[in-house]
Order: C-alpha cells, then structure tokens, then sequence
C-alpha cells in the first residue's frame, strides 16, 4: 500500500514539474517564426513610425507594459474598454488621463491582424513595442520572449492595489517591486525609463512646492512657474522626467537624482539616504552598467504571469474580448 501511494505521488510530482516545463516552453522568442514570420518588422517599423511623429511616444509605449505586467501580469488586461461586465484598468486613477498609447497599440495590431490575423497576441505586441520603442530613442535592446495570449478580464480594483504611486516611499516600492519576482536592482533600474517622458503637474506639485530638503531649490523654482500651488488650474501642464535630455535614453536621471533634482517623490526616494543610494549612484556613472540592467530587467518584467497555451484568447481588437 505504501509503495502504491509512493509511486502515485511520484507520477503527481513528474506530471507537475512536466506541466511546468511545458508553460515556460510556451514563451519563446521564435515563438512566431513559422506563423507570423512578419511579426516583428511590422511592428518595429509601425513602432519607429510612432515615434518618430512624436518623440514623446516612446515613454509612453514602454509605461504602458510596465504598467499592464504589473496587474494580473502581462496579458494585455490595460487595453480593454469598460463593459457591462468590466470595470477595467483604463479608468484607474493610475491610468485615467495619464497613461497613452492605445491608440498607437490599436494601429500596430492592426497591421499585424493584416499580415496574419489571428494570431499575434496584443500582450505580445505591447512587450516587442516597449522594446522597439527603447530602440528608438537610444535606449538598449533586448531579446523579447513571445507565446503569451490575451486576457478576457480586466481589474480595476487590482490596478489600485497593484501599481506604485508618486507618493509612495521606498518601503512601499520595494514590496511593490518584489511581489512581482523584481528585485531592488531592478526596481532602480527600470525607474530609469524616466529619463524620457513627461509628468502631469499634479504628479509633482506636492514635492516642488512643500520647501524640503531633498529637492534644489532651483530646479523647483523652475517647475512652479508652469505648475501653480492652486490645485485644478495647471493640473494637466506637463514637465520632463529628466530636465537635461528629456527624449534621449541616457543615464542623466540618476545624475539628476544625486543632484536633488527628480521630479516626482517616487523618484526622488531613490537617492534620500536608502538602501538604493549606491545603485542610483553607479548608475549615474556608468551609463553601459545601467542599460544593461534595464534591458535584462524589462525581460524579467515580461515573465510577469503570462497567460499561454489555450488559456485566454488572442483579440482581434486590443480593447475588446473576441
């Protein structure tokens, strides 16, 4: 009797860790070398198109992974539209009036539908946009795993609870960032992606107008001229991430970290006498250093519970479920 239920739980464990391996294998970067061999010279050429009419664009393809991988992992769940059954991510406090690009995503996917329809995922297309999009602007490459499919739901009270805040500490952060699998490193390091793009005021009057210590005084003085103490009347006025290059992918956001010059708390938080002062500071000198761990780390964010094999569906249109 024991050997029967030694070798029952035997089979239990091969056929788990079987399973196991066959989901990862889902996730490849040929994944769509035999059924959609266009695949990714369409999107990098609809990609480079964007951008290059707005330069702006490229923070913006590369915020809108980060943030659909950190809800319910990257399954495409940001790009749906509210229903009658979804109470969505788009409406999110996070998101409403902030995060851009669905109209880019819509057209990519689009042409993708074009060369093969049904096939590529609008998960997929956000990770090799995020990718192309670093390219770009001067930012690092990198391999991007493929396989994954798209979600039927999305969450707005997991949008809530998941995504980091302007205001949050760097406690905050790091939990934030681990509960994913990212380590500190990571979490600095994709920060980074702030060096291009720009913030809504009301993201950065909090910090520029409260007089402390962890902020120079002229570099506040030069952000209160266009973002008023009044809230409503310049909520909407935006401001570069990085002051200095603000649509080049460089190292100057560390600089202008140890500088007391970040724009929002959350960056900021980074360079105050933590745990992370010696990343942002090596960062800030090795621009190659700081690249490279972008890169590796935006590959371990894309690994955030992808939905593969039969599970979920693959949209013809990103912002409704087929």
């Amino acid at each position: 009797m024991a050997s029967t239920v030694t070798f029952a739980c035997l089979i239990l464990a091969l056929f788990l860790f079987i399973s196991s391996i066959r989901c990862e294998a889902h996730l490849s970067s040929t994944f769509y070398d035999s059924t959609c061999p266009k695949a990714l010279s369409t999107i990098q050429t609809a990609t480079k198109s964007a951008v290059s009419r707005e330069r702006r664009m490229a923070a913006s393809l590369i915020r809108l992974h980060f943030h659909d991988c950190f809800v319910q992992g990257c399954d495409a769940s940001i790009l749906l539209d509210d229903t009658s059954s979804i109470l969505g991510e788009k409406t999110a406090p996070n998101n409403a009036g902030s995060v851009r690009g669905y109209g880019v995503i819509d057209e990519i996917k689009s042409k993708v539908e074009n060369v093969c329809p049904g096939v590529v995922s609008c998960a997929d297309i956000l990770a090799v946009v995020a990718r192309d999009a670093s390219v770009a602007v001067g930012g690092p490459s990198w391999t991007v795993k493929l396989g994954r499919r798209d979600s039927t739901t999305a969450s707005l009270s997991l949008t809530d609870a998941n995504l980091p805040k302007f205001t949050d500490d760097l406690d905050r952060l790091t939990s934030l960032f681990r509960e994913k699998g990212l380590s500190e490193r990571d979490m600095v390091a994709l920060s980074g992606s702030h060096t291009i793009g720009q913030a809504r005021c009301v993201t950065f009057r909090g910090r520029i107008h409260n007089n402390a210590s962890d902020i120079d005084v002229g570099f506040a003085s030069t952000r209160k001229r266009k973002c008023s103490l009044a809230i409503g009347s310049d909520d909407k006025k935006i401001a570069p991430l990085d002051l200095v290059t603000p649509n080049s992918f460089d190292n100057n956001y560390f600089k202008n970290l140890i500088q007391k010059k970040g724009l929002l708390q959350s960056d900021q938080i980074l360079f105050s006498g933590g745990s992370t002062d010696s990343i942002v500071t090596e960062y800030s000198k090795s621009p190659s250093t700081f690249k490279n761990d972008f890169a590796a780390a935006m590959v371990r964010m894309g690994d955030i519970e992808p939905i593969t094999g039969s599970q979920g569906q693959i949209r013809k249109l990103c912002s409704v479920v087929n």
